[in-house]
């Protein structure tokens, strides 16, 4: 029998309960009282559970891996199902469908919206789902140390310089991200406020960047961001949540200078400089450059955000970007760069060794000194046959509730990678509200799983159907 260390969930019904506590504020202090009662809902219901879980629930440093995977699967469920309550007691008469899709697609960082003209919506609601996209974000990242057993150990080298992690080193690791994740969300707001993007836009727009989330204060992004400074700038703030968290502060404050906590954002620099190049060189004739830096930026960090429609020539190289994806320890999601990078060098070199037997060939990462093995290579080409299974899964379910093949199978890829659907991929007019319920409930299912790591659904698999 499972024991869920449910325990650990309280901390986050915690901050639900101080951003409903903010949202009741910024109501009163600019009159916004439409929706003014849902965040009392809120309040209520979130410090309740923060309570209950937190007097009652019972937290094992020990427990299995299973006992966490289940345990952070909970938390996909029952989190956004209390953060779903403004939505749904709101003046737009969302069913509760709609109300847990938008709190779900939040959570995830995903971005796929059921409004359809955010225009019409209350601006407390408006911050309300940013905020959604910013506890996300820092749940999963809470969640990549809670279940940093599954990981290998060239990625555990990134975070610290011990092999296993116990309490003291697990409750160091979450503190240092509390600080730096929100540090990082008020020097983005700074920045944006610094370049004339007016107060409110910039607060939404850092809670979605630093989280890579993909929901925006109004319709299109092009009526905040407009001038090529700005361009310039917001692609800059975007790869916030593409390098690791700690990249900036191993940068500032590590003493003495380990490779092992550079080694991956090193090689997501040069793949950047690749691509940007590739880019500039072969597809930037017909497109202003900077539009198409945006668009490759937002890309690669899985935010998705576009500022020019009309580029279906290049939805399937975003697409690929997408599924490519930044950092193991970012917001952002995809494959990662890192385990794409080194099952490719590894299958080289396996095909060279048949060729030149006599030759060696050494399965290292540049940068670094680290080899990965062979176990390691594993567990990256069972991800990606889990992704591509996923991927053919959703696919199907999607095109047997009536949506076409091509948009299906292009959803399926934003779903599975957590990234909102825009221009840049051919999908911005796509109509979420009226989606059937079955659709809806397997973009929901797809959504938590592309978001908690491909990796523990083989665990999760292994453990309830080969037991033996």
């Amino acid at each position: 029998m499972f024991k869920l260390q449910i325990k650990y969930l309280s901390f986050f019904f915690g901050i639900v309960s101080i951003l409903s506590f903010f949202n009741i504020l910024y109501s009163y202090y600019f009159n916004l009282y439409l929706n003014l009662d849902t965040y009392y809902y809120t309040l209520v219901a979130s410090f309740i559970l923060f309570i209950v879980l937190f007097k009652f629930g019972k937290y094992d440093f020990k427990s299995n891996i299973f006992e966490k995977i289940l345990t952070i699967f909970l938390g996909y469920l029952l989190i956004p199902l209390v953060l779903s309550i403004p939505f749904y007691f709101s003046i737009y008469n969302l069913t509760f469908s709609n109300s847990f899709f938008e709190a779900i697609s939040g959570f995830t960082s995903t971005g796929f919206t059921v409004f359809d003209n955010i225009k019409l919506v209350d601006q407390s609601l408006i911050i309300w789902r940013s905020s959604t996209q910013w506890i996300g974000g820092l749940y999963f990242l809470f969640s990549i140390i809670y279940l940093i057993d599954i990981y290998d150990d060239s990625f555990k080298k990134t975070l610290t310089n011990f092999i296993s992690f116990n309490s003291s080193e697990i409750l160091k690791q979450a503190a240092k991200i509390l600080i730096l994740y929100s540090s990082l969300t008020i020097l983005i707001f700074i920045i944006l406020n610094i370049f004339s993007i007016r107060t409110f836009d910039s607060l939404n727009l850092a809670l979605t960047i630093i989280s890579s989330g993909g929901f925006l204060p109004v319709n299109e992004l092009s009526i905040i961001i407009k001038e090529n400074a700005q361009i310039i700038i917001f692609s800059m703030m975007m790869l916030f949540s593409f390098f690791s968290l700690f990249f900036s502060y191993n940068l500032i404050f590590l003493r003495k200078k380990n490779v092992n906590f550079f080694y991956e954002d090193l090689h997501l620099f040069v793949y950047l400089l690749i691509v940007v190049t590739i880019f500039f060189l072969f597809f930037s004739f017909n497109y202003d450059f900077f539009i198409n830096l945006f668009a490759i930026i937002s890309s690669m960090t899985n935010i998705g955000f576009s500022l020019s429609p009309g580029q279906e020539n290049l939805n399937f190289m975003y697409l690929i970007l997408v599924i490519i994806g930044g950092s193991f320890f970012s917001t952002s999601s995809g494959l990662r760069f890192i385990k794409i990078y080194s099952l490719f060098k590894f299958s080289l070199n396996q095909i060279l060794s048949f060729s030149r037997p006599k030759n060696v060939f050494m399965n290292k990462l540049i940068f670094t000194k680290i080899n990965f093995n062979l176990d390691e290579i594993n567990k990256y080409f069972l991800t990606i046959i889990i992704f591509i299974l996923s991927l053919f899964i959703l696919t199907s379910l999607l095109s047997l509730g009536g949506i076409t093949f091509v948009n299906s199978f292009k959803l399926s890829i934003l779903t599975l990678m957590n990234t909102v659907n825009s221009s840049i991929y051919g999908l911005e007019e796509f109509d979420f509200y009226n989606l059937q319920l079955f659709s809806k409930y397997c973009l929901i299912f797809f959504m938590i799983v592309g978001r908690i790591e491909l990796l523990t659904i083989l665990l999760l698999i292994k453990k309830f159907l080969f037991k033996n």
